[in-house]
C-alpha cells in the first residue's frame, strides 16, 4: 500500500514548524501545488485571481482603498504574512497584512485595460496575496467605454490565498470597509489564526482519507484512457465571448455538465487541427480539468484555498446523452477528495501516458453567490480582463448570473485563430443543443 501524500507533507510540515522560530500554518493541497508550480516554473504567474469592475472617473479614492485592502487582508490569515517554503516544505509563515492599493499609470496612445494586464503579469512571487490596481484611459485616447468617463479597478488575489467561495467575502469586507476610517488591526486575531489552522487541518484530514485504495481504483478506471497530449502555460493569448440566456429552473443543473461536454468538443476541434507536431491523440480523452470543493464540513468559514482540481475525460462529441454524461460527472463528485496528486498516480499506474498536464480548463462561476463591490455608494459593472496568462493550451470560463457569458481563451503560439473561432463555434453549438432557449411569453391581447 501506498504511502498518502498528503500524510508525507504533514509530517514533513510538523517537523518543519517545531523548529520555526516564528508560526507556520500548514497548506491545503491546492495551495502547495500553487506553491510548487510558481517556485519550478517561474514564469507560470497565471496562478492568481482578478476581477475587474468599472466605475465612473473620480469615484475611486486610492487611500481609501489602500485603507480597506489592509483592513480585510488583516482580518484573515491566508491574507496575512506569506507563503514560504521551509526546510523544502510549503508554508504559510504567519504576519501582518499583505497587501496594497496602487493606481497604474497609462502610456500616451495605451488603454487601462492593456496597463493592468501589463501589472498583473509582473506580480511579484513573494506577495502582496491582496492587491488592488486602479487606470483609466489618458484623456482623448480611445476607451471601451465611448465617453471615456470610467475607470477601472482590478481587485486581484493570489490564488493560493482565495477560491469561489472567498470572492464574495472579499467584495462584501471590501465594500464595507470602504466607508470605515478606522485604521486597521496589525493582523488576524488568535482566534482567527486558530480558525484558519483547523480549517486547514480538517481539509488535509478530508484529502488524506479520499486518497486510499477505492479512489485509486476509481480514477485508474475513469481516467486510463487518458492519451497525455497535454501543454504547457500560455501566455500569448487571445479571449472570445458570448452572451447565452440564463439556465432557469431544473434546467440550471444541467449547466455544467452541458460545460463538460461543449468544452470537450472544442477541445478536440482545435487539437484536431494542431497537426503532427504533437503527439497523435488517436480520438482518446483529452484532460479537462476543472475546480471544485468547498470547506469540510465542521470546519470554521475561514478565507483561503479549499478546492481540488478534478479531471474530465473529455471525449470526442457532443455526446447523443446527457443524462448519462451528468451521471459520470456525479460520480466523479463523489469522489472529488482525491488530490490531484492522487490522481494522477492512479490513472498512469492504470496505463494513462499522461504527465499531470491539463489540455483544457473550465470554471463556472454563479454570480448570485456573490454580492457586488459597492464602492463610495456606487455599485461596480463587472466586466472581463482579457489577455492573461492561462496554465493551459485552452481555458473555458462561465458565469452564470441574469445571463451566461461564456469566455474562450486560447494559446496565440499553438493555435490559430480560425481554428480557435471555429472550436468556439463548436462549443456554442452544443451548448444551445443541451441549453434551449426558453421562448419568448406570447402577449396575451
Amino acid at each position: 500500500m501506498h504511502a498518502s501524500i498528503t500524510a508525507a507533507y504533514l509530517a514533513r510540515y510538523r517537523s518543519a514548524a517545531a523548529e520555526s522560530p516564528v508560526e507556520l500554518l500548514p497548506l491545503t493541497g491546492a495551495q502547495r501545488r500553487f506553491l510548487i508550480t510558481r517556485r519550478l516554473t517561474p514564469q507560470s504567474r497565471s496562478d492568481i485571481v482578478p476581477l475587474m469592475f468599472a466605475y465612473p472617473r473620480g469615484t475611486l479614492d486610492l487611500e481609501r482603498l489602500a485603507r480597506a485592502a489592509t483592513a480585510v487582508a488583516a482580518h484573515h490569515p491566508a491574507l496575512c504574512g506569506g507563503f514560504a517554503t521551509v526546510r523544502g516544505t510549503p508554508v504559510l509563515r504567519a504576519g501582518g497584512p499583505s497587501a496594497e492599493a496602487a493606481r497604474i499609470p497609462v502610456a500616451p496612445g495605451g488603454t487601462a485595460r492593456a496597463a493592468l494586464r501589463e501589472a498583473l503579469l509582473d506580480w511579484p512571487a513573494d506577495g502582496p496575496a491582496l492587491r488592488l490596481l486602479v487606470a483609466a484611459d489618458p484623456d482623448g485616447e480611445p476607451s471601451a467605454d465611448p465617453s471615456g468617463a470610467e475607470e477601472l479597478l482590478v481587485v486581484a488575489l493570489d490564488h493560493a490565498a482565495c477560491d469561489e467561495q472567498s470572492l464574495g467575502v472579499l467584495t462584501a469586507e471590501l465594500s464595507a470597509a470602504y466607508e470605515q476610517d478606522e485604521p486597521p488591526a496589525a493582523g488576524p486575531t488568535p482566534q482567527a489564526l486558530a480558525d484558519y489552522r483547523q480549517a486547514v487541518e480538517l481539509q488535509l484530514d478530508a484529502e488524506d482519507a479520499a486518497g486510499g485504495p477505492a479512489a485509486q481504483a476509481y480514477w485508474g478506471r475513469r481516467l486510463g484512457g487518458l492519451t497525455g497530449a497535454g501543454g504547457s502555460a500560455a501566455t500569448s493569448t487571445g479571449m472570445l465571448t458570448e452572451r447565452l440566456p440564463a439556465a432557469e429552473g431544473a434546467a440550471r443543473g444541467a449547466v455544467f455538465p452541458a460545460l463538460l461536454d461543449a468544452v470537450g468538443s472544442a477541445l478536440h476541434r482545435l487539437h484536431r487541427t494542431e497537426g503532427p507536431s504533437r503527439p497523435e491523440t488517436g480520438g482518446g480523452a483529452l484532460a479537462l480539468g476543472y475546480p471544485w470543493g468547498g470547506r469540510p464540513a465542521g470546519a470554521p468559514a475561514a478565507l483561503g484555498c479549499f478546492l481540488n482540481t478534478l479531471v474530465h475525460p473529455a471525449t470526442p462529441g457532443p455526446v447523443a446523452d446527457l443524462d448519462a454524461l451528468a451521471d459520470a460527472w456525479w460520480d466523479d463528485l463523489d469522489q472529488a477528495g482525491t488530490p490531484f496528486d492522487e490522481v494522477v498516480r492512479a490513472a498512469r499506474t492504470a496505463g494513462a501516458p499522461w504527465s499531470g498536464a491539463l489540455d483544457g480548463l473550465l470554471t463556472l462561476d454563479d454570480l448570485h453567490r456573490r454580492p457586488p463591490l459597492v464602492l463610495g455608494g456606487t455599485p461596480g459593472r463587472e466586466t472581463p480582463l482579457d489577455g492573461r496568462p492561462l496554465a493551459a493550451p485552452m481555458a473555458v470560463s462561465a458565469s452564470h448570473g441574469d445571463d451566461l457569458l461564456v469566455r474562450l481563451a486560447w494559446d496565440r503560439d499553438r493555435f490559430p485563430e480560425a481554428d480557435a473561432h471555429a472550436a468556439f463555434d463548436d462549443l456554442l453549438a452544443v451548448l444551445r443543443h443541451h441549453l434551449p432557449a426558453r421562448p419568448s411569453p406570447v402577449p396575451q391581447a
